[in-house]
This record gives C-alpha cells, sequence and structure tokens, in this order.
C-alpha cells in the first residue's frame, strides 16, 4: 500500500472536526472540490468509505475507528517539524468546556504567569479532553481519572486539580425552591435530570455511582409534562429554561460552572454529604513540554483537597484526592 498523503490525512479529520466539506475547506484554506479529492484519494488508499454519503460529514464507522490514530498521525508529522526547527510551540490543555471550572483555573494560573503560552483544546461528550490527552492532541486534560469506556492507558500521571461541590438547580415552582440548602436525603423523591449521562463517559459513571449511594434517581430523559412543548433542546439554556417552568424537573451543576442567568432558577447546596465531582490534571509522564513541570506543580499546591473529607466522591477516586 502507498504511503498515506498527510493532506488527505488532514482534511479527513478536519471534516470530522467540522462536520460539513465545505465548512473543513474554510478551515484548511482550500476549495471544497479539493477537500472531496483528498478524502476520495484516502478511502481509495485504505480501501474503505470513511464518510456516510447521504450524510455529507459524518464519519462512517470505519472512520471513527481510524480517526484517533489519524489526528495521531499528525501530532506526530506537527512534531517532527517542530524537532528540527526547534520552535517553542504553545502548551496544549484539553477541557470539556469553556464554562466549566477547568477553563477558570487555567485562565487564574495565566493571570499570574502571563509568560506562559497555552492553547486550549475544547473536547465534547464524544470525544472528551481524555481521548484528546490519549490521542496526542493535547499535552495535559482536565478530566476525572477513573470510570469512562476506555480507562487511562499506563504512563498517564495523575494530581487532583479541584473537588468540585455540586448544586441542586431548580424553578421557583418546585418543592424545594424555598430551601437554602438541601441534603441528599431531601432530593431522593424528585429525580435529576442530566442529559450529559447517557453518553458513556466518566462524569455518566459518577452520576451513576451517586445514584447507587443516595438512592436519587439519575435520569437522561425527562420525558413530557403538561404545559412542556417537548421540543428538542437546544443547549444547557434551553435546558435552564425547561427547568424554571417545571414543578418538578430539577438538575445537578457545579458550583464552578458559568450557568446562564435565568432570574427563575434556584440554586441550592447540597448537605449530608456534599457530593463533589473530582477534577484531576492528566498528562503523559514521557511528556517533555517545558510548560508542563511547572503547571503541574500549580494545581499539585492549589487543590483544594482539605475539603474533600467531608464530600463524597467516588471511592475509587478518595485515593487520588485524599492523599
Amino acid at each position: 500500500m502507498a504511503d498515506l498523503d498527510l493532506a488527505a490525512v488532514r482534511a479527513f479529520v478536519t471534516v470530522v472536526d467540522e462536520g460539513q466539506f465545505g465548512h473543513a475547506a474554510t478551515m484548511l484554506g482550500i476549495t471544497q472540490q479539493a477537500v472531496s479529492k483528498r478524502i476520495a484519494k484516502l478511502e481509495s488508499q485504505v480501501g474503505v468509505r470513511l464518510f456516510d454519503r447521504g450524510r455529507a460529514g459524518k464519519a462512517t464507522a470505519a472512520g471513527l475507528t481510524m480517526l484517533p490514530f489519524a489526528r495521531s498521525l499528525l501530532v506526530a508529522a506537527d512534531e517532527t517539524v517542530a524537532s528540527v526547527r526547534q520552535e517553542p510551540r504553545p502548551l496544549r490543555l484539553a477541557i470539556l468546556g469553556e464554562r466549566q471550572v477547568a477553563s477558570r483555573s487555567i485562565q487564574y494560573y495565566l493571570d499570574r504567569h502571563p509568560e506562559s503560552d497555552v492553547e486550549i483544546v475544547l473536547s465534547n461528550a464524544f470525544v472528551t479532553s481524555r481521548d484528546a490527552l490519549v490521542s496526542g492532541r493535547a499535552d495535559g486534560a482536565f478530566a476525572r481519572p477513573h470510570g469512562g469506556p476506555r480507562p487511562l492507558p499506563s504512563g498517564i500521571g495523575v494530581v487532583p486539580a479541584y473537588v468540585e461541590p455540586l448544586h441542586m438547580l431548580v424553578g421557583r415552582g418546585h418543592p424545594l425552591a424555598g430551601r437554602s440548602t438541601v441534603s441528599l436525603a431531601d432530593i431522593v423523591p424528585h429525580p435529576i435530570w442530566v442529559p450529559g449521562a447517557s453518553v458513556p463517559s466518566e462524569w455518566a459513571d459518577f452520576y451513576r455511582e451517586l445514584a447507587e449511594f443516595s438512592g436519587i434517581a439519575v435520569v437522561t430523559d425527562p420525558g413530557t409534562e403538561a404545559g412542556s412543548d417537548a421540543k428538542k433542546l437546544a443547549g444547557f439554556d434551553a435546558m435552564l429554561d425547561r427547568i424554571a417552568g417545571s414543578e418538578t424537573l430539577a438538575t445537578f451543576s457545579g458550583d464552578g460552572f458559568i450557568a446562564p442567568w435565568n432570574p427563575n432558577i434556584r440554586r441550592l447546596p447540597i448537605t449530608d454529604p456534599t457530593p463533589a465531582y473530582p477534577h484531576a490534571l492528566l498528562w503523559e509522564t514521557t511528556n517533555t513540554h517545558p510548560g508542563l513541570p511547572p503547571f503541574i506543580a500549580h494545581f499539585r499546591s492549589s487543590c483544594n483537597r482539605d475539603m474533600a473529607a467531608d464530600c463524597w466522591i467516588p471511592e475509587v477516586d478518595r485515593p487520588i484526592f485524599l492523599s
């Protein structure tokens, strides 16, 4: 088989990331026709279809299988060029989203270390920050170190980054809305809606373990109720709107998560005990990027692990966060 064309591999990864051939063409600075030709060449080389012809930009099962290897190949190519140019590159850090506490933690560090050159790699529910680290797209990742459909490989360093207490979010008409705090036992009669727990992931396992510990029902689909238009959600803002207008719906939110403002939402701290999500900084122990050691040292010393003993976190995570 002929050697793979890196330009074709880069086109393949860009189409998957952008979701459309046209958007990928814009990102690559070439025509959409050129993108299609590169994809066709790559499919000819590997002998399988990489995209569903009925849904432009939708990768086939074979394409999704190839994707992490293609990413690693591009990273290796970029690193090869950088090794001889001896040009420093930014420290790449993967986070789940810009509203998450990890984004604020990184900004806190950068405000106090303005000389640092950091590039944020945004992940999502399907390609997580742990995936970005393992595939070589990131030097470090903020994530729960345990759980998920794919355990971390050997050679991954872990330091606790932040123990994030959970709050309960309800609408003003919810039975618990007038409380200043709620206990886990108070929540048991009221199911908690966590759509993201429908995706096999380390956070889905966290909520499953919390449900087993507390007896709280965690649901991923709240169904319909009187007055609901049952429209498909368009993000967290729409989810909050639905909760705000409901007397039964509720969800969890971390204390460091930047939720959209909604005057009809009540945020209730949880006690007895307080459930907390364990965020860690993960990295490849063989990674030699010069910006990584001071970043690791910062989180090693600044993590709020002093509060972890009074919180509920999954048993498998406790040795890391209570040490």
